[in-house]
């Protein structure tokens, strides 16, 4: 495998030549559109002819609404272990709560293209928005979890999931040992049914780290009650903050480290963000707004702009900037290096795998990048 870089000068038919592969091939793998314009900064996937030195299996998710193109879906399916079908709610009485979105035929899907579909619980109210009031609520009421745990466990059945994820963000301080309980609970009860539980775990940097998204969240405590866990390793750079890299490879790193002192390397995924953000300037506080962009189209912006895109090596991150309408833009998203840079701190610390926040968009040199690197563990369902 080899990540090429665009140089002034660089065309699709010379690059390919050098690398002696057909240039349909490096088109085709890097999603390069017509007329096969390039960026100067862009990154390439050139797909190797030898294995990769160091493969070992992976594990592969991603979460992924119902409402998913059905290609899109098709498309990304081969290359993962689980899906996590995003997301069912529940009330504070414990009663669940459906997508708005039938999830049916994204059920089917995936299990012919033998990969497991998860079911995702987070505190979505019957309002549709998300409300983490009801995971005080839940977590506090016994008759409550137990309720909902009889309803997770009998829509799994029917509608044929192969897992449980739990996602609940901003856990009070003192739900923390109340939620490990419930996970603990829920992760009894399914495994008796050959179902296994996951759940998400803000990034934290250590154990006493300050702030509602992490205090209720003890790495300790619900590595041990759940399956596996991902880390939530993507966010520093968000729609509503200051322009920045979206998944820092400095900062995911520090996670990672105080993740494995607390749970076992085994039982982690990585969290890896399929998307970036493009934030007007200057930034304003309280103002400001991001607009989410997928990696293609990032590269496609830089493109059309006619501007470089530049790489930080500490954050392991692309990002440029480009003018539109008297407005200056920056630009922050994850190309081949980023990405090839997560995947070497999965296999540096032995983790299970990588979990991707989400997979609405097709990101094919991604996929084909973790197909050489890693292979991946396929369930084989056939119905």
């Amino acid at each position: 495998m080899v990540i090429y870089v665009v140089k002034e000068g660089d065309n699709v038919d010379a690059i390919a030549a050098a690398a002696g592969i057909p240039v349909e091939t490096l088109i085709r793998d890097n999603q390069i559109d017509y007329p096969y314009r390039l960026a100067v900064g862009q990154s390439l996937y050139i797909r190797g002819t030898v294995p990769w030195p160091y493969r070992t299996t992976l594990t592969s998710t991603g979460y992924a609404y119902p409402f998913i193109e059905s290609k899109v879906l098709e498309e990304t399916l081969p290359y993962l272990t689980d899906i996590n079908v995003f997301s069912y709610g529940f009330t504070a009485e414990g009663s669940l709560i459906y997508p708005a979105t039938d999830d049916a035929w994204m059920i089917e899907t995936s299990r012919k293209a033998g990969v497991r579909p998860v079911m995702v619980l987070t505190p979505l109210g019957s309002d549709g928005r998300f409300n983490n009031n009801l995971v005080s609520a839940l977590v506090r009421n016994p008759s409550a979890q137990q309720k909902l745990i009889w309803e997770i466990g009998r829509t799994m059945q029917e509608r044929q999931f192969a897992g449980l994820d739990i996602d609940f963000e901003y856990v009070l301080a003192e739900d923390r040992e109340n939620y490990a309980a419930f996970v603990r609970l829920t992760t009894q009860v399914m495994n008796l049914f050959g179902y296994p539980v996951s759940v998400a775990l803000a990034p934290k940097t250590s154990a006493d780290q300050r702030g509602l998204l992490y205090e209720g969240i003890d790495y300790r405590l619900l590595g041990e009650a759940a399956n596996h866990v991902m880390l939530m390793t993507y966010e520093w750079g968000y729609s509503q903050g200051p322009p920045m890299a979206v998944a820092p490879l400095n900062m995911v790193r520090r996670v990672v480290e105080y993740a494995v002192s607390e749970i076992s390397a085994e039982k982690i995924l990585l969290g890896i963000p399929n998307y970036g953000y493009d934030w007007p300037l200057p930034y304003e506080r309280g103002t400001t707004r991001a607009r989410t962009v997928s990696n293609k189209e990032a590269i496609q912006l830089a493109i059309d702009f006619g501007v470089e895109i530049r790489f930080d090596e500490t954050a392991q991150s692309p990002f440029f900037r480009y003018w539109q309408y008297g407005i200056q833009h920056e630009v922050w998203f994850e190309d081949i290096r980023s990405i090839k840079a997560k995947f070497d701190l999965i296999q540096e610390f032995g983790l299970l795998g990588s979990g991707y926040w989400q997979l609405m968009n097709f990101f094919k040199a991604n996929w084909l990048m973790m197909d050489e690197m890693f292979r991946i563990r396929q369930a084989n369902f056939t119905s």
